[in-house]
């Protein structure tokens, strides 16, 4: 299975750093500003920092939006983990049969962290036909988190 190892180096305290990369605003800034993230039904109310009892369910289906309404992509997802400044998300999308994201957030200093997401997936059986759809896709899934950890350093800017 095809793997995205993405870190980004943040000039803030990594609790700071976790409670907003855990909540919708956060994830909607990450992906702004083409895309947005809608939040399934099961984490309505929440973030992951304080998502008691919500391990091991599926929480249904999280969109994501292009502009901001159209539906192209879907996140039918499942934490299989949480735990000190870190999850493990495994889901279903729309063209990935298998999609597994694990975030963590690791203290450097008092006022400096690192963030690190982990994506393992795969296409569902019928897109694995088409020749190069792994390293295509591969291509998008680092592009897309090239581009969210691009907006976390801007919101983080140094000095």
């Amino acid at each position: 299975m095809p793997v995205v190892d993405r870190r980004v180096v943040l000039p803030a305290p990594a609790a700071q750093v976790w409670a907003r990369a855990t909540t919708p605003e956060g994830v909607t800034f990450e992906l702004a500003p083409w895309l947005s993230m809608t939040v399934p039904p099961g984490l309505r109310g929440k973030t992951l920092a304080d998502a008691d009892g919500v391990v091991g369910r599926p929480l249904g289906k999280a969109w994501v939006l292009l502009g901001g309404a159209l539906p192209v992509e879907f996140d039918d997802m499942t934490i299989v983990e949480i735990g000190d400044l870190c999850f493990h998300e495994r889901s279903r999308m729309l063209t990935l049969g298998r999609w597994e994201h694990q975030r963590a957030v690791r203290p450097l200093t008092d006022d400096a962290c690192e963030l690190r997401d982990v994506l393992t997936f795969s296409v569902r059986p019928g897109l694995a036909a088409v020749p190069g759809v792994d390293g295509i896709t591969t291509r998008i899934v680092d592009a897309l988190f090239a581009h969210r950890h691009r907006r976390l350093a801007a919101a983080y800017p140094r000095g």
